[in-house]
């Protein structure tokens, strides 16, 4: 059966590598990227390879308010209905860390904007729907005030801050819609993967980037993860594991998960 699928930050790395994939099993793909020129020049690549009909486009900078809202309000015009969403886009060393919205670029992008891409295009997933979101091994504990006002703190840091942040609303989240769907899992495509992101942040090529792909295409269409709601899988082990310690402090989540859903509204 042929599924729709949304891929944010798809016009390289794991993204694009992900967005290969699904075409090449003749399912539709939603290309997402910030770069009109770079998102244009993909689009027409796959286009000649596999075909207009299964591609659709959508630029966006995720870091920016307005067009996050611009994106889902796009993708509710062009689409009933949603079978995955792959909360892929991810910063790691930027220049600019605060954006116009006065709020920490890294946690934005990484944490926050994922978080209202899937609460607002909920209504468009069905219980059979997928929500994989983009984890990593490096997390690393923060206090919630840190979602809400720009951080002094190194790249590095904030970015392990802002995946454990996504970890731990993915898990709310999941465990909310465990039974009634969609199915909302935290993945680690692998550590050291030979993305863009790597490449800056720690100088080297990586391995190849298919085998991330691989295992979120797995996460989206295989019955092992049917009932992965509010897990978190980590590919380095390729099983399903507990994230940092921190993730357990329930009070932690409950706090997250009021501080998101207000940023939501504010952003809104």
């Amino acid at each position: 059966m042929k599924k729709t699928v949304l891929i944010t930050g798809s016009t390289d790395g794991i993204g694009l590598a992900t967005a290969r994939t699904f075409l090449s099993m003749g399912h539709r793909v939603l290309l997402h990227g910030r770069s009109q020129s770079k998102l244009d020049s993909v689009y027409s690549e796959l286009s000649e390879q596999f075909g207009q009909e299964l591609l659709f486009r959508y630029r966006a900078d995720l870091s920016i308010a307005q067009e996050l809202r611009s994106l889902v309000a796009a993708v509710r015009r062009d689409h009933d209905s949603l079978d995955v969403l792959i909360n892929n886009a991810g910063v790691f060393n930027i220049a600019q860390t605060v954006s116009a919205d006065n709020l920490d670029i890294r946690f934005m992008v990484n944490t926050i904007a994922p978080f209202i891409l899937t609460e607002q295009l909920l209504e468009l997933l069905n219980r059979q729907g997928r929500v994989v979101n983009l984890s990593s091994a490096a997390q690393a504990p923060f206090s919630v005030s840190e979602l809400t006002q720009p951080s002094g703190l190194s790249d590095g840091a904030v970015y392990a801050k802002s995946k454990l942040a996504l970890t731990m609303w993915s898990g709310s989240l999941g465990e909310k819609y465990k039974h009634s769907g969609p199915m909302i899992v935290a993945v680690n495509p692998k550590s050291f993967l030979g993305s863009k992101m790597v490449h800056e942040a720690y100088g080297m090529q990586g391995s190849n980037v298919q085998q991330g792909a691989d295992i979120l295409v797995e996460a989206a269409l295989s019955d092992a993860f049917a009932q992965a709601g509010g897990l978190y899988f980590d590919n380095d082990i390729g099983q399903f594991s507990a994230p940092h310690s921190a993730a357990s402090d329930s009070e932690l989540a409950d706090e997250l998960m009021t501080t998101l859903a207000s940023l939501s509204a504010q952003l809104n």
